[in-house]
């Protein structure tokens, strides 16, 4: 009898514990503020809650009585309103400066702000001098100015908007992929294959005197990749649609505003297809799907390049597929003089897409002889031509480049032995291309130079970070 009210008094004690252990749990977690980004306090959640705010300082503006700080922490365009009690103004609070913010999140009486931040607690992070910071609060820097410093370009308006619309884009890239039936390859950076033909290579050997001199590290000469297509039309002889998203290399002049040594690439192919208009139905999906995704989620930042950095540009994800003959009939006087067999120059590409109406055009069936090796010979006469396409777009030229590849065994043999392999086993009719990411960017949001629309450019005399 007495263990048993032992007992009972255990259970009984346990459970007073418990009550006060959830009591203070409550307690606690009813003190400690939500951290939120800015743009989760922007849409309105935890109104009315108690709330901590990491970021950046935009603005301070001190009052008698209140100070108004707008703060931003890049996950949005716009910045959060902060309204303080004047004791809470500290020297170290200037623009550019790290700060963490208590408080509570309250509907704002203005219209042009859904909210602001009625604080409690400012805290400095870190400090930073606003004579010595290379952007001012009251300016608006071009893109060439703020080029200089790859190294807090990130802090600007145009350039955070930029990254998050290159983050948007990548986002629906790879969900345009997944919901088609692609699957993605990681194709290798080092290879021994130089795809394009240019000799563009950067070669790759360790350093350090543990090396011979006439020694390969994988005893053959390698280079850092100029494209993944001969990786993935491998993998399609096992998997019908493929894509890889990576960086590739480029050793050319890199000064020029559309050339860049370390640049992004979106490639696919396209096994059991013997049409151009399968791999340009693709390449227009993907391009309209893209655009559609990074118009609805990043319509501010859109707007911000359309009205301040590139005013007047306008994107539309629409195409045709234009006559080729339309240069030859141009009375326009060309740098490059136009003829069959000739290969199209940038001016040529601006001319096509200007004459269609300043739209996404299609340029298909190239001169058999300006294709490599692996494009599908049309077999036509007399101009004879290799089932190639290019996507040209409105300010850029080419965008996109693909070609149905060369799988008879026969016509291949002619032309190089090394390539056989792949066509020997179980070869099949198969086509592909690749979209150059940042011309990508450049079109949608109207930027004349690459090098803004890539966070770290890597160019020829480049400084490396």
């Amino acid at each position: 009898m007495f263990q048993a009210a032992a007992k009972t008094l255990s259970i009984a004690s346990t459970s007073s514990v418990s009550r006060a252990i959830l009591f203070s749990l409550r307690h606690y977690c009813k003190k400690t503020p939500t951290k939120l980004r800015v743009s989760e306090a922007l849409s309105g959640a935890e109104l009315g809650e108690n709330v901590k705010v990491q970021g950046w300082v935009r603005s301070v503006r001190p009052q008698k009585a209140n100070l108004f700080i707008h703060v931003n922490d890049g996950s949005s365009l716009q910045p959060l309103q902060i309204i303080a009690g004047s004791e809470l103004n500290d020297p170290l609070l200037t623009f550019g400066s790290a700060i963490e913010v208590t408080g509570i999140l309250k509907k704002s009486p203005h219209q042009k702000q859904p909210v602001e931040l009625e604080a409690d607690r400012v805290r400095v992070v870190g400090k930073c001098n606003p004579v010595d910071f290379p952007f001012k609060i009251k300016e608006r820097h071009g893109l060439e100015y703020i080029r200089q410093f790859p190294h807090l370009r990130c802090r600007t308006n145009a350039f955070s908007s930029l990254l998050r619309i290159r983050s948007e884009a990548t986002t629906a890239i790879h969900s345009y992929f997944k919901d088609n039936g692609f699957m993605q390859i990681h194709t290798p950076i080092i290879t021994s294959n130089d795809c394009e033909g240019a000799g563009e290579l950067f070669q790759v050997e360790p350093s350090g005197p543990a090396h011979e001199e006439d020694e390969h590290f994988f005893s053959v000469p390698a280079f850092l990749t100029v494209s993944g297509q001969l990786h993935l039309e491998v993998m399609s002889g096992a998997f019908s649609r493929v894509y890889t998203f990576g960086p590739t290399f480029r050793a050319e002049n890199s000064q020029s505003r559309r050339h860049l040594a370390e640049f992004y690439m979106v490639e696919a192919e396209v096994s059991f297809t013997e049409s151009l208009e399968d791999l340009t139905k693709v390449m227009e999906d993907m391009f309209r799907s893209a655009t559609e995704h990074v118009l609805a989620h990043c319509a501010e930042d859109v707007d911000l390049f359309h009205k301040h950095v590139t005013p007047g540009h306008r994107v539309s994800p629409e195409g045709h597929l234009p006559n080729f003959n339309i240069l030859n009939r141009s009375s326009q006087k060309f740098a490059f003089p136009t003829y069959w067999g000739c290969d199209l120059q940038t001016e040529h590409e601006k001319y096509l897409v200007k004459h269609c109406g300043n739209i996404p055009v299609f340029v298909t069936d190239y001169p058999y002889d300006l294709k490599p090796f692996y494009a599908r010979d049309n077999q036509d006469h007399p101009e004879h031509t290799a089932a190639a396409v290019d996507l040209l777009v409105p300010g850029v030229g080419e965008l996109c480049g693909g070609s149905l590849r060369e799988e008879r065994l026969d016509l291949l043999s002619a032309r190089l032995q090394e390539y056989l392999d792949l066509r020997r086993f179980g070869s099949l009719p198969h086509g592909g291309f690749g979209l150059g990411f940042e011309r990508y960017l450049q079109c949608i949001l109207g930027v004349d130079n690459i090098k803004d629309v890539i966070p770290f450019p890597r160019f020829s005399h480049s400084c490396l970070l």
